[in-house]
């Protein structure tokens, strides 16, 4: 029997790009459905458009415009990592034209959130640092550091990730709670990945209605170290 078509809206996280996607985005429309991988302003594909003029506003605006431009919906919305402050704005807006919210070993804030406050402290002090002398970015960390795991791909993710805007992590986040409304819900979180943020965001998750919470065997880029186990999962929860 054959699956029904879904139509997917895959967000990627700080210092990636649309390419991350590549591997899975196959693989689900080999399978019949429909994927789009958009690449926030600033970034990879779009990093000629680099300025201290990105917000995370700006962010959630490029998706909200594809879904809105491409007339989508009933899509699964997918947000990884520094992605989950996107999609969390993207359902404010939208939230109508959404049937399925995914978190990708992701941040999942609440209302009144400082995203600065909710990163990892030493990061926070080099973007902190990075603001001060009037930088508009701060360079990608190695692949290692998302624990990526193999060489090949190690090497194939460093040549493509791009400085990340500072402007996007200053601010206190507004939410009503729209991503709540949908219907579908789930966190994945990646095994193979230390996060004390994502530990707990998971956890948080968990304890509300309509969540489901599962760990998939992989270092933080997911996408990259398990496309097939990934693409199973989000026709599932689709």
């Amino acid at each position: 029997m054959a699956e029904a078509q879904r139509t997917f809206v895959l967000v990627h996280g700080a210092w990636h790009g649309g390419w991350c996607w590549r591997r899975v985005a196959d693989i689900l429309r080999e399978r019949g459905h429909i994927v789009f991988t958009p690449t926030l302003t600033g970034l990879a594909d779009r990093s000629h458009l680099m300025s201290a003029d990105i917000m995370l506003q700006t962010h959630a605006d490029d998706v909200i415009n594809l879904i809105l431009w491409e007339r989508l919906d009933n899509v699964c919305l997918v947000g990884h990592s520094y992605g989950g402050f996107v999609t969390s704005l993207v359902a404010e807006e939208v939230g109508d034209k959404i049937s399925s919210f995914i978190f990708l070993d992701a941040f999942a804030p609440e209302d009144g959130d400082d995203r600065l406050k909710m990163i990892n402290p030493a990061v926070r002090a080099e973007i902190e640092a990075a603001a001060a002398r009037g930088e508009v970015s701060r360079a990608a960390p190695p692949a290692s550091y998302f624990r990526v795991q193999s060489p090949e791909d190690i090497a194939w993710v460093d040549s493509l990730m791009t400085p990340q805007p500072n402007g996007v992590w200053h601010g206190a986040i507004k939410l009503t709670g729209a991503r709540e409304r949908v219907a579908r819900k789930a966190y994945i979180r990646a095994g193979k990945y230390p996060s004390e943020s994502f530990d707990a965001a998971m956890a948080k998750c968990g304890k509300r209605p309509g969540w489901e919470c599962l760990t998939l065997d992989a270092g933080h880029d997911i996408m990259v170290d398990a496309p097939r186990e990934l693409a199973d999962t989000l026709i599932r929860l689709a």
